[in-house]
């Protein structure tokens, strides 16, 4: 049984490591925005990406692969966190924690492929002729809709938003934590569920988009990540969110029925 010494201290390091998590992918993202238009430049063609990626040398594949694994840091406080609030036997708490890890697992895939795809598909595309770079076109639409669109992009944030509303939905519900944040947590997820219309356009032509509102969306709820981790931090968890069934009665030695 977790002292409360010890759950006080996995809160803690839970809430160090969303806040971890969130601050340094804001940074990798910031340096990708600045060196390579991301993400505005995701729907170019690839005319435009290809020789554009190469211009970026090594160090804009360092750079994809730093956004990459600082967003999977998310992942292990996403897994600690039922602990952390002392609230493992919530099965919501529980599904919704698969589905927050699932939701990293996709979006690194969609990071990782621009470090291990698209870094030879986009030299390859820069060497060669016209013939070459045809072939070369189509594969990189074909990965980009498959790994970016549909896995990082599409299911990735989907996924996160359920975790996110789920979480939001138990605090509110539990008070677990203070309740500000769940419903900031449920207003920043509808936001950034409009980021979907972006991705669902390139599928389906004439989808609306929401360009500004996805933006703010996807910000806050970054914002709403690291407000999160600095809420286990500097508070403790409140004394309604543990859940400790009644004690049974023990008949025989020391308790008889009444």
């Amino acid at each position: 049984m977790d002292t409360t010494d010890d759950t006080r201290g996995l809160q803690r390091l839970t809430g160090t490591l969303f806040a971890i998590g969130a601050l340094s992918f804001a940074i990798a993202a910031t340096i990708l925005s600045s060196s390579f238009d991301w993400p505005d430049i995701l729907r170019e063609p690839a005319s435009v990406v290809l020789p554009e990626y190469v211009d970026g040398g090594t160090a804009l594949t360092w750079t994809w692969f730093a956004t990459a694994w600082t967003y999977a840091i998310l992942a292990i406080p996403m897994l600690l966190l039922p602990r952390a609030l002392r609230r493992r036997d919530d099965p919501a708490l529980m599904v919704a924690t698969a589905v927050g890890a699932l939701s990293v697992l996709l979006a690194l895939i969609g990071f990782l492929r621009w470090v291990f795809v698209v870094a030879p598909l986009a030299d390859a595309y820069v060497a060669g002729g016209a013939t070459e770079r045809a072939a070369i076109d189509a594969a990189w639409t074909a990965q980009h809709q498959f790994g970016g669109a549909l896995l990082g992009e599409h299911l990735g944030q989907l996924l996160a938003i359920g975790w996110s509303v789920t979480l939001s939905v138990v605090i509110l519900r539990s008070g677990v934590l203070p309740r500000w944040l769940g419903a900031s947590g449920l207003v920043v997820s509808a936001l950034y569920l409009a980021n979907q219309g972006d991705i669902l356009e390139t599928a389906i032509p004439g989808f609306p988009v929401w360009d500004l509102v996805g933006a703010i969306g996807s910000s806050a709820w970054g914002l709403w990540i690291l407000a999160l981790g600095v809420t286990l931090v500097t508070n403790t968890v409140g004394a309604g969110t543990r859940q400790t069934a009644p004690e049974a009665p023990r008949y025989g030695r020391g308790r008889v029925p009444s």
